[in-house]
């Protein structure tokens, strides 16, 4: 398997092409730098909208706070240890030219249903608009779709920096524990191939390619499981 080699891709061509439970969560929260910093208050700040900014009251998300202690208090430096999200190997599954869209859910397919949100941010700490976001991942079978585009598409971050995906929770399958792929573009950068992990897997501990940095922070919701993570591009 390859790792990320840097390419460079443009938006889909007309075709569709590409151009080119707890302690887990919070040990996530740590790995990925969880302080509530400058670059969580400005997430908070969209999530909150523009009313909130000028009346002094942006919230910190749940995802950053203290289960002892609270909200933590926000610092106004940018340089709070947000390295950017590291790279990781784009495995022999991923197909080209995949259809944007936000949900990858398949009709009649059973399995957890998941959605998967947060933001993407440059190295300043602002969000990023039009960024690419492309995800493939195993069905809740364990099996990828290498024939069609299963729970495979593309969708771009919103003004604000923010995406949001809908799909089932992966299966297993041998070798890697539970995962999904993705690809990240800001608009004329290079490309971020890199995964998604979730806590308290058992196989966390043995697939060699796991990199807690890449945790997001899951938790149980109506019917299924809501997931968060946040990139960090080198922009």
């Amino acid at each position: 398997m390859e790792g990320d080699n840097g390419e460079t891709v443009g938006r889909p061509a007309p075709d569709g092409r590409l151009g080119p439970d707890e302690p887990a969560n919070q040990a996530a929260r740590t790995a990925r730098g969880g302080a509530v910093s400058r670059k969580n208050v400005l997430r908070a700040a969209v999530a909150a909208g523009p009313a909130a900014v000028l009346l002094g009251t942006v919230p910190a998300l749940a995802r950053d706070q203290s289960a002892q202690d609270g909200p933590l208090t926000p610092t106004p430096s940018c340089d709070d240890g947000d390295d950017p999200t590291p790279p990781q190997t784009e495995g022999p599954y991923f197909t080209p030219g995949s259809p944007e869209r936000d949900s990858l859910l398949e009709p009649g397919s059973p399995g957890t249903r998941l959605t998967v949100s947060g933001y993407v941010f440059g190295l300043t700490c602002e969000p990023l608009a039009e960024v690419l976001l492309d995800f493939w991942q195993a069905d809740p079978r364990g099996a990828y779709d290498n024939v069609g585009y299963g729970y495979r598409g593309h969708q771009y971050t919103d003004g604000g920096g923010a995406f949001r995906l809908t799909t089932h929770v992966p299966g297993l399958y041998p070798g890697r524990t539970r995962h999904i792929h993705v690809k990240v573009q800001a608009p004329g950068q290079p490309v971020l191939t890199t995964q998604l992990y979730f806590p308290g897997e058992p196989r966390n501990g043995t697939d060699a390619i796991f990199d807690p940095a890449l945790l997001m922070d899951v938790r149980d919701a109506d019917g299924g499981q809501e997931g968060s993570f946040d990139f960090v591009l080198e922009v």
